[in-house]
């Protein structure tokens, strides 16, 4: 007893004390904290979408920060056509899903499971990839951190974890002021940035020097590579549609000026880093200070505001995993109401967030960071792939949606997702092409995995549905008179506590008990025997020598024979001793031959498993 309350103390100092179901209308986002959560995984993308492209032009030299600016626009663009494609979504299916419930009910059940599996993929590698890119700017401000980049990450997602399971509320109001000190420190860096270069005409000297030309010129494919890599940036923009119910009434409404709002943050702060990485020339560099951090250095040199944006780089970076822990559970916990991923998913922990599938993000994005090692640069070829497919299929199913429904401006709906279905499409194949051999063939091979999955586990739930429906029963014909003969079985290893305890239970139920032992010493059986016969009872003791020293085995076959003889007018009842403690770790020091009788024992349609717990501390209490 002690020990709980003291495990409860520590759970309510950690995540907080449990919130009444009647408090879950107060568990939602106003605009403010909304943009703070659902805009910082796709405002962060800053944070390393120039220098993704970078990565790839920097073969052209100088040259490079021509195509970056065309670059740039491109993806822009297709912010631009997103954004009013999910605004699209989120009034035509108001309850949230995005993607998946947009494809699932105008394409079909594959199609929408698809598209989840894509969106499952993005959330945990967006964890992945931004806790990863927060120790970057961390490391590029302090670079003797960086032997520790793995298992900081990993700390940082475990703190982050936590924080999210202190309910939607509390971690809105923690992570909002670091979101908005990056969105105004990013602002004010640009303009600051092109007022020296313009205005006052100061022209630093770039940190490193740009590489040599190693290609003659820019060609169709290597500018497709560097879209498809500057395409990461576009992540998250499809979070506020799968979380409108996470929105303050009216919900709709609110997630629509959010996504507006993400739209213009996007517009400006990737747009304006893109440019003052040409007119700063920051150089993109394996292991070494991202363009983020040299553009900061061009601009502030190392004055309090070039660690200001440093650490609030970090921050949003880690802002963006918060984007992740929203809409994964929301997602987890649609799909599971369709029947298509595990219940624990749809259930709401203490403080009324969705516990089950933040921890499951946390622990999966974890080991994805232990195995890629934290480099965002091999993690980010998987990252795009998930959630362009999600795109496309969303705008495709939008577009059979208008068909259907031919409501009011449904043309006009017509036109702009199928725009969107177009160009999504597009870009989801040169991703593909692109990024196939550095990793996107893994996320092709995950998805239809991930579908199968999740076919079963619908394909379960329906048979166990089914067999427990009573749709065709008659409820006032059901006869509770019924009336079977007991045989009690009570299994036993030697005469204790514990088992004299099941037998004087099995023993009041009346009926006919059964003592069964199977050993595999034959002293044992006769020091049993000789203590059963001083029991001086009618119940019989049945006592087996195996040979092989096996126990579980012919235990098992013992008691299914005893079954097959009863046939069906006999129930057949298993009392299983067990002792208890109070300590939690005792566990460990015993086997659990227990557990694996009841579960196999479970699989007979006559056989009843119960279990006689045996107290050995409230015991010696009771002695004291």
């Amino acid at each position: 007893m002690v020990q709980r309350k003291m495990i409860k103390k520590f759970s309510d100092l950690l995540i907080g004390r449990p919130l009444a179901n009647e408090k879950g209308s107060r568990e939602k986002y106003n605009i403010p904290f909304g943009l703070a959560i659902m805009a910082s995984d796709a405002i962060s993308s800053v944070a390393y979408g120039a220098q993704e492209i970078l990565f790839v032009l920097i073969v052209l030299g100088a040259t490079a920060y021509q195509w970056l600016t065309w670059t740039s626009l491109m993806i822009i663009g297709l912010l631009a056509i997103l954004t009013i494609s999910y605004i699209q979504i989120i009034n035509a299916y108001p309850q949230g899903g995005g993607a998946y419930k947009v494809a699932k009910e105008n394409l079909g059940a594959k199609a929408g499971l698809c598209a989840s599996g894509g969106l499952i993929i993005s959330y945990i590698l967006t964890v992945a990839v931004s806790a990863s890119a927060g120790a970057d700017a961390i490391i590029s401000a302090f670079e003797n951190l960086a032997p520790y980049k793995v298992q900081m990450v990993v700390l940082l997602i475990i703190i982050l974890t936590v924080l999210n399971l202190r309910g939607i509320s509390e971690s809105s109001k923690i992570f909002a002021l670091p979101t908005y000190i990056f969105i105004f420190s990013m602002i004010f860096m640009i303009l600051y940035g092109l007022f020296k270069y313009f205005v006052l005409h100061i022209h630093p000297e770039p940190m490193y020097t740009v590489p040599d030309r190693t290609v003659s010129g820019i060609t169709l494919l290597l500018l497709l590579k560097a879209f498809s890599s500057g395409c990461s940036a576009l992540t998250g923009v499809e979070a506020v549609s799968n979380s409108v119910p996470n929105f303050q009434e009216p919900s709709p409404r609110n997630a629509k000026i959010v996504m507006a709002l993400l739209a213009l943050l996007i517009f400006f702060i990737f747009g304006g880093t893109s440019v003052l990485a040409i007119f700063y020339t920051a150089v993109p560099l394996e292991g070494g200070p991202t363009v983020v951090s040299q553009i900061a250095f061009a601009v502030f040199h190392k004055s309090f505001m070039y660690y200001v944006l440093q650490f609030s780089t970090a921050t949003i970076l880690l802002m963006a995993c918060n984007t992740a822990f929203t809409g994964f559970p929301m997602l987890m916990y649609i799909v599971g109401k369709d029947g298509y991923a595990p219940k624990q998913f749809t259930l709401r922990g203490k403080r009324l967030g969705f516990s089950v599938g933040i921890v499951a993000l946390s622990f999966i994005a974890c080991l994805l960071v232990i195995f890629f090692q934290a480099d965002t640069h091999r993690i980010i070829p998987l990252y795009a792939i998930g959630v362009f497919i999600s795109f496309t299929l969303g705008q495709f199913g939008m577009v059979t949606h208008w068909v259907k429904t031919k409501g009011k401006k449904w043309k006009q709906g017509v036109v702009i997702n199928g725009i969107g279905s177009v160009v999504t499409l597009c870009t989801t194949l040169i991703i593909l092409v692109e990024k196939f051999t550095e990793g996107a063939f893994i996320v092709i091979i995950l998805i239809p995995l991930f579908i199968l999955g999740q076919l079963k586990i619908k394909a379960h739930y329906d048979k166990i549905a089914a067999g427990l429906s009573v749709s065709r029963l008659r409820l006032n014909k059901v006869d509770f008179k019924l009336h079977y003969e007991h045989i009690i079985v009570v299994p036993i290893a030697s005469l204790n506590k514990a088992s004299i305890g099941a037998l004087q239970y099995a023993h009041s139920l009346s009926g006919r008990v059964i003592a069964l032992n199977i050993s595999p010493d034959t002293e044992a059986m006769e020091k049993l025997k000789r203590r059963w016969n001083q029991l001086n009872t009618d119940m019989e003791l049945i006592s087996k020598y195996s040979p092989y020293r096996a126990v579980v085995t012919p235990l098992l076959e013992n008691i299914y024979q005893i079954a097959d003889e009863a046939g069906d007018k006999e129930k057949l009842t298993v009392i299983v001793p067990q002792f208890m403690t109070k300590e939690p770790w005792s566990g460990l020091l015993h086997n659990h031959t227990g557990l694996f009788i009841r579960e196999s024992l479970l699989k007979k349609g006559n056989i009843i498993v119960a279990t006689y717990p045996y107290n050995l501390d409230q015991e010696e209490d009771e002695e004291e």
